[in-house]
């Protein structure tokens, strides 16, 4: 029975809708007080981008274009 469950399990997995790519544009609309457009630097195994230090205990939302 083992070998039934797998193709069970297998049979599911096929009739799930196909992932969609990620080159998919969405629009956002968003009202903030201020936009600083930057590229994001590498650093050690992620990355980051330096925003002012006014900004530093403020929320933020970071949008890749």
């Amino acid at each position: 029975m083992p070998n039934e469950k797998n193709q069970n399990i297998r049979n599911d997995k096929e009739r799930e809708a196909p992932v969609q790519p990620a080159s998919n544009k969405v629009k956002f609309e968003i009202y903030g007080e201020e936009m600083i457009e930057k590229r994001v630097k590498l650093s050690g195994n992620s990355g980051r981008v330096y925003l002012p230090p006014n900004w530093v205990g403020h929320k933020v939302k970071i949008i890749r274009l």
